[in-house]
């Protein structure tokens, strides 16, 4: 872990399950931290595997510096884009006719959009009916019915089909099979990065995938030689494991305290869960904000 006497450090702050309970709700206590870190002077730059198109738009209302997006693939710094790698065309095809073989439902990112394919609105409406069961007051009080869930979801994915496959960064896909992602690990892993996705599913399995070499640490690496500044002042924070490689780059690792148990023990300071003031208790910790 570095020192924590720098007078300005440069946090890199996970989004779903570390601002975000995954969903909508986010910790009063986050917003405060986030934004009391930069008015004393540190930046903060979200580090997301969603696509820049697809961040909540209460996260957006928060106020960062700018984004890592794409699980690395692309990043910006305020409005300019300083990062951009999507993968090779013919990495998209391979991917998009492995999952038609395996009949996995499926997302394509690309910097603005996320394209989803015909299977994943049924699954999104089984998924969000275990959703409303575990978080019914919270939904209710949101006003989020499974119906208004699904019309969001229409409204926010266009169909794979729409997917410039010259600009895809990353795919996602989601399998009712518990050993599906095993089994993209073992077919893929020799010109991909698959690890395991973040979406908290009832069962079966689903995962990410990027080409070898980009992840958010590549992204954040890209972002400091933009800035010209040293990885040993970078905090990274975050719960899941693509937040692997982000803990590799940075001076300090921070994992959520609920975060999966492999990631915590990668970690050089564990804080307290998403919506138990995590975020927060962190930012006080390193000395970014008074408590």
């Amino acid at each position: 872990m570095s020192s924590p006497a720098f007078a300005q450090r440069i946090v890199f702050i996970d989004v779903d399950g570390t601002i975000l309970e995954h969903g909508s709700v986010i910790a009063p206590s986050t917003v405060a931290a986030i934004r009391s870190a930069r008015a004393a002077g540190h930046r903060v730059y979200l580090c997301t595997g969603r696509a820049d198109g697809d961040i909540h738009p209460d996260v957006r209302a928060i106020g960062v510096d700018g984004a890592i997006t794409n699980g690395g693939a692309f990043a910006t710094d305020g409005d300019d884009l300083v990062v951009s790698k999507p993968m090779p065309r013919d990495a998209a095809e391979h991917l998009v006719a492995y999952f038609g073989q395996h009949g996995l439902h499926y997302f394509l990112q690309t910097h603005e959009a996320v394209f989803a394919s015909a299977g994943i609105r049924a699954f999104a409406a089984d998924f969000l009916a275990h959703r409303r069961a575990q978080h019914a007051a919270d939904m209710q009080k949101l006003g989020i019915t499974d119906d208004v869930a699904v019309a969001v979801l229409d409204a926010k994915y266009r169909p794979v089909e729409e997917a410039d496959l010259d600009a895809v960064a990353k795919a996602v896909f989601i399998s009712t099979a518990s050993d599906s992602l095993d089994i993209a690990q073992r077919d893929l892993g020799d010109r991909y990065l698959v690890i395991p996705g973040s979406m908290p599913l009832p069962g079966g399995s689903n995962g990410e995938i990027s080409v070898l070499g980009t992840d958010k640490g590549s992204g954040i690496r890209g972002m400091l030689t933009h800035l010209g500044a040293d990885a040993a002042d970078t905090i990274g924070i975050g719960d899941s494991w693509n937040d692997r490689e982000m803990f590799d780059v940075v001076g300090t690792s921070v994992a959520m305290g609920q975060a999966d148990p492999a990631l915590r023990e990668r970690a050089d300071m564990v804080t307290t869960a998403v919506l138990d003031d995590g975020v927060w208790n962190a930012f006080v910790r390193l000395g970014l904000i008074d408590g």
